[in-house]
Parts: C-alpha cells; sequence; structure tokens
C-alpha cells in the first residue's frame, strides 16, 4: 500500500483512523460546542450515555455563519418520540442563540441499538470512525477497527433501491422552505457521493444510512 493511500486518513496498518477531535474545534465555534455539552447533560442527566460530535466543526473546517453543529447522542436506553422532540427543541435554542452556525442536527440512539450485530458496519462504524466524543463513554472501545473493504461501503451506503423511495417520502413531507429542504439536500447529495465506490467510505461520510 502506498505512503499516499496511508495518508488518507488510514493508519499505517490500513485501518481508518478517527475524523476529527475536540482540539481541532475552530475557536468561534467553542462556545456553542460548550453550551450543547452542558446542556445534553442537564437534558438527559443519568439517562445519557455518551455524546458526540461530528463533521466540519471536529474536523476544524467549519466556517462561521455558514456551518451547522452534528451531534449524535446515546441515551442508555431506547429514546422516546419525547427525547426527539427535546433535542429538537434544543437544537433550535442552539441556532437561534449562536449565530455562528447555521443549524444543529441531532442523531439520537439507544446504546444497544449503536452498539448491535446489525449496526457494526453502519451506526457502530460511524460512531468509532466519524465521531468526536464529547461526552460519557466512548462506544468506540466496543466496537472492532474498521478497514476502507466492499463490505463497510455496502453496510454503511445502503441500498439505493431501498433508500430512494424512503427519501421521496421525507422530501414530500417537509416544507416547503429553503431552511426545510437544505438538510435534506445535504443528506442525500452527500450519501449519493459516498455511494460511488468503496474507497469513498471514510471521507466525507454525511451520516448513517437512514
Amino acid at each position: 500500500m502506498s505512503d499516499n493511500v496511508l495518508s488518507k486518513g488510514l493508519d499505517p496498518q490500513g485501518y481508518i483512523e478517527r475524523e476529527g477531535s475536540l482540539g481541532r474545534v475552530p475557536h468561534a465555534f467553542r462556545p456553542v460546542v460548550a453550551a450543547a455539552r452542558d446542556r445534553l447533560l442537564d437534558l438527559f442527566g443519568a439517562r445519557l450515555h455518551s455524546a458526540y460530535l461530528y463533521g466540519s466543526v471536529p474536523r476544524g473546517t467549519a466556517r462561521v455563519g455558514r456551518s451547522d453543529l452534528d451531534l449524535l447522542v446515546a441515551l442508555r436506553e431506547e429514546p422516546a418520540d419525547a427525547d426527539r422532540d427535546a433535542v429538537r427543541a434544543l437544537g433550535e435554542a442552539l441556532d437561534k442563540e449562536f449565530p455562528q452556525i447555521d443549524g444543529v442536527g441531532t442523531l439520537l440512539y439507544g446504546r444497544a441499538r449503536l452498539l448491535s450485530a446489525a449496526e457494526t458496519y453502519d451506526l457502530g462504524w460511524f460512531v468509532a470512525r466519524m465521531c468526536t466524543p464529547l461526552l460519557g463513554e466512548d462506544l468506540a472501545e466496543y466496537l472492532p477497527r474498521y478497514r476502507p473493504d466492499s463490505l463497510l461501503a455496502r453496510e454503511t451506503n445502503g441500498d439505493l433501491a431501498q433508500l430512494l423511495p424512503r427519501w421521496r417520502r421525507r422530501i414530500a413531507d417537509a416544507d416547503d422552505t429553503d431552511a426545510a429542504r437544505r438538510p435534506l439536500v445535504r443528506f442525500m447529495s452527500r450519501h449519493l457521493v459516498r455511494t460511488g465506490s468503496p474507497s469513498s467510505c471514510p471521507a466525507g461520510a454525511a451520516g448513517p444510512a437512514i
């Protein structure tokens, strides 16, 4: 394997390195990250297992006023609809309070699902390699190391024949505004790009196949 390939997010053994770190968070975004951390603790208390950042903020490439804040939250049990409503309200409050971000997206799951065998090469990989620990015990300690192979590409990208009808429903159900459609376009466009080849799975992933 060439040095050029090794430099693209892989360690010397060919395993995918974790993307991002708290040390890379740009100075302008540190107040909103701190606020998100504190408010998640207040919101869930002992029910919170762990929380993570992903996307441009922990990569250090976020742009003030244009980048969103991406969070993944793991609860000790499966979340209820009230929990999803609560994190949505928290995100809206952060978006209004901090002009340096353009929206907040929060993925919310139970610990058991993230560590399940069915999710090892989708949500599990996403947490272990694409997410930066913010709070609690790091679930990556319970997950395998990953290589950019065909199994990972297939499992993370999903079956487009199954995903496309679901995406059409999400588009139809969304409000007819730029604000409502922008995150859908962003997610679906990135997903289509990384579906192009197995080697695309570690780079620029927008999130698990949902």
